[in-house]
């Protein structure tokens, strides 16, 4: 769904692709703050111009591929649009903070708005197990000192006169890697943060920024080198165009190639299908999926005990790319996505160059004037299995893997649909005692990939349409 946030992300996409394709990048880069806020402007959402314009010049650097932390202000956008173009790779974090963008919410907490009424029951106050909730002159308050935020005076209140002011990127991740510093303002911690974007996704600030690799990947598609791109398949409902008409729109933005990473996916669940049965044979411990790198890095850095039941076999980006670089390992592959996270795995990974997000394929098209809707059907795109699409949806993974394994085998599969702080507990108790299934499929997307954090698009059409496409692919045994 567009807004303002979402508008202005495109934007500065937008205008980074039109000034690369343009007849002088650095003056473009460099006009771009005052190009969105003209002199002469008024303050929309911050106390003055000068204060918009640096947060636009923030994002600007976010859309370079830089860290926004880093900037020392004394660089100018010319000197970074020029290392933009002689740098080989982008290192570190994939994401970064806007601190002049965040607004420093108050800590999140419960509080008694003016709709108490004293009430003689006084449910809020004996429901408290920490004695935080006392009456005074017919109202009730909350000392913060002894509240522990769980919220049961909030459900017990019967005229919902308890409200919760929460902070919207610390109350979305899982693992707490975002919390507020001395000074009221987001900081992430990076030996927490397993890159999943809800923190993207939550701040309606827009403070917390992916660092783009667009440059990059426009400079590799204007190189002369064959670029291929490598399509998740939550690509399928994100645009107004068949997967067919969105192929040949990237090849006419330069990719030499289009390949579905449902190819890959297939090669992922016959792999797992046959690591799990071996696992099973030998000690019958269950086996978790390996697809999700926000799960794998969640495991790496908070949880160590569910270590041995994740699966050694590699994820679907990662073959799709072996398999278009086996053919001529000159080829650059750029994974084309929802995924925040896959920027880090692609990182550890040979066989991808760079990442771009739905969102980000978005603005190149309309840099470019390209309309995928209006564009002819690629003939040359093959045929992928139902089961190798339907991995963008939560389930589909776990049915890919009992399709090759057959209903000849007994095998239970169960699904975390998103990760939280309570699911990351129910996996510690799994990793302890076990669990009713041999297979657990894991998503950190609730819904899965199709609601990442770079999707256009979260409405059930795009499910809808993914659902459609599955059901219009052959099974993955006669394809």
């Amino acid at each position: 769904m567009k807004n303002h946030l979402v508008n202005t992300k495109r934007w500065i996409i937008r205008k980074i692709a039109e000034s690369f394709w343009g007849d002088n990048f650095r003056q473009g880069i460099k006009r771009l703050p005052f190009e969105r806020i003209p002199p002469g402007s008024e303050a929309k959402y911050r106390c003055c111009v000068y204060k918009e314009r640096a947060v636009v010049r923030s994002r600007v650097l976010a859309g370079l591929g830089f860290s926004v932390e880093a900037d020392d202000e004394m660089t100018s956008l010319l000197e970074y649009a020029d290392a933009a173009l002689k740098r080989k790779r982008i290192e570190g974090p994939p994401l970064t903070i806007i601190d002049i963008a965040c607004k420093g919410c108050v800590n999140s907490r419960y509080y008694v708005t003016e709709l108490c009424q004293g009430c003689l029951a006084r449910p809020c106050e004996t429901i408290c197990p920490f004695g935080a909730v006392t009456v005074k002159d017919g109202h009730s308050t909350i000392d913060v000192k002894k509240c522990r935020n769980c919220g049961k005076c909030k459900e017990a209140c019967p005229y919902h006169a308890i409200s919760k002011i929460s902070v919207p990127c610390e109350e979305n991740c899982p693992v707490d890697a975002i919390t507020k510093g001395e000074h009221g303002v987001a900081s992430i911690d990076f030996t927490k943060c397993i890159s999943c974007g809800c923190c993207v996704a939550a701040c309606p600030f827009g403070a917390v920024l992916e660092r783009s690799q667009v440059v990059d990947i426009l400079r590799a598609l204007k190189s002369g080198r064959k670029v291929a791109a490598i399509t998740a398949p939550a690509l399928v409902g994100q645009f107004e165009a068949s997967l067919r008409k969105l192929s040949t729109a990237m090849k006419k933005l330069g990719f030499s190639e289009v390949v579905e990473v449902a190819s890959g996916a297939e090669r992922t669940a016959r792999e797992e299908a046959e690591e799990l049965m071996e696992r099973l044979s030998e000690n019958g411990s269950f086996m978790t999926t390996s697809c999700c790198p926000a799960y794998i890095q969640t495991v790496r850095r908070h949880m160590p005990e569910m270590l041995p039941h994740i699966s050694d076999t590699p994820t679907p980006m990662h073959y799709t790319g072996e398999m278009v670089k086996s053919k001529d390992p000159q080829v650059l592959t750029v994974f084309i996505g929802p995924c925040v996270a896959k920027r880090r795995e692609a990182m550890e990974d040979s066989c991808v160059d760079h990442i771009m997000t739905f969102e980000e394929l978005a603005s190149v098209f309309e840099a470019a004037g390209i309309d995928p809707a209006s564009c002819e059907d690629d003939t040359d795109l093959p045929e992928v299995s139902a089961e190798g699409r339907g991995f963008a949806l939560s389930g589909g993974v776990a049915a890919a893997v009992k399709s090759f394994i057959g209903s000849e085998n007994e095998i239970r599969t169960a699904c975390i649909n998103g990760t939280s702080k309570s699911e990351i507990a129910r996996m510690r108790a799994y990793a302890k005692n076990g669990g009713p299934f041999d297979l657990l499929e894991v998503m950190t997307c609730a819904g899965g990939c199709v609601n990442g954090a770079g999707v256009i698009n979260k409405e059930p059409k795009a499910r809808d349409d993914i659902r459609k496409l599955v059901s219009e692919s052959k099974s993955i045994r006669t394809v």
